[in-house]
């Protein structure tokens, strides 16, 4: 029989290493890097978020194990936001140590190891898992850009207040949440999108992570893993291990289990997701440590996440 985890991870890391090789080839020179970045979180990024929320419907979904999920989520970035200093830094590794790969290994896997049950469980959560932790994350990251500017005398002198309004509105009027927001809000309409716009989003939206994991794979070029293994092992056992098990214990303490416990905890337990990558691209911070981080992570979750398949399958 098939392993689940080394077929949903097999193509991720062949993917990776495609990019590493194509760098390495001078095939994408470094001073692209930038560009194909921008790319895919201006356009790629956008296309694939609005086209998964044109289609879904709240009250259809059951949210009860999906909020536990994002308790455990939201109380794990607190604690590393805070941990690291509460900086641009902070956020993105406090992103880093929550945010699944859930698309391009999450689906693949439950699929294989719990069949369509389990996909309809991790489906609701990749509904909202965008919407909430990288809106968080985009606010929490827009206060730390402000913040920062007020430091450095370049911010204006505005009341508390309207500098946490200024940076929510950036928040949301931002590449990632807007699309987000706005197919939710198309998809309550109930309309359907005709086939001439379904298409090219369709299109642009599988393209997403394939470039993305390459775009990894190219930075890996210029970036020295050594240098961050130490850290980049302690954010992969933070996002690997310590975030699934803070899911499992929030979700056996509260009632849940069977299935949709199991989806829960094992998907908290998937690598660093790209998303993460492109954050610390847009806001050039901790690039290089995030880098490495998805590489160990996906590396070393072909040991973790059997082991937590393994252990939730007890609870």
């Amino acid at each position: 029989m098939t392993n689940p985890v080394l077929s949903s991870l097999l193509p991720v890391v062949l993917l990776v290493a495609i990019g590493f090789i194509a760098g390495r080839a001078g095939w994408i020179r470094d001073a692209a890097i930038k560009d194909l970045s921008n790319l895919v979180f201006m356009v790629l990024t956008p296309a694939l978020l609005f086209r998964t929320m044109s289609t879904v419907h709240v009250e259809q979904l059951n949210f009860r194990p999906v909020l536990m999920y994002f308790v455990a989520a939201i109380a794990l970035f607190v604690f590393v936001l805070f941990w690291q200093g509460g900086t641009r830094r902070a956020a993105v590794l406090a992103l880093a140590a929550t945010f699944s790969n859930t698309v391009m290994i999450g689906i693949p896997l439950v699929g294989l190891a719990y069949g369509q049950a389990g996909l309809i469980t991790l489906f609701t959560l990749i509904s909202v898992h965008a919407l909430v932790l990288l809106t968080f994350a985009t606010v929490v990251l827009e206060l730390a850009v402000a913040r920062e500017k007020a430091a450095a005398g370049k911010g204006s002198s505005q009341p508390m207040l309207l500098t946490v309004l200024g940076a929510v509105r950036s928040g949301i009027i931002h590449p990632v949440p807007l699309p987000i927001i706005v197919g939710l809000l198309f998809a309550q309409t109930g309309w359907v999108l005709p086939d001439v716009v379904d298409r090219p989003l369709q299109l642009l939206g599988n393209a997403f992570g394939p470039v993305a994991l390459v775009l990894v794979g190219v930075t890996l070029t210029v970036v020295r893993i050594g240098e961050h293994l130490k850290a980049a092992l302690g954010l992969s056992l933070l996002k690997n291990l310590a975030f699934p098990a803070l899911v499992a214990l929030l979700c056996w303490g509260l009632g849940l289990s069977g299935l949709p416990l199991s989806v829960m905890v094992v998907t908290a337990a998937l690598p660093i997701g790209a998303n993460v990558f492109l954050f610390s691209q847009r806001y050039q911070v901790a690039e290089e440590l995030v880098t490495a981080s998805m590489a160990v992570s996906t590396v070393l979750a072909l040991v973790t996440l059997t082991l937590v398949m393994a252990l939730v399958g007890l609870l």
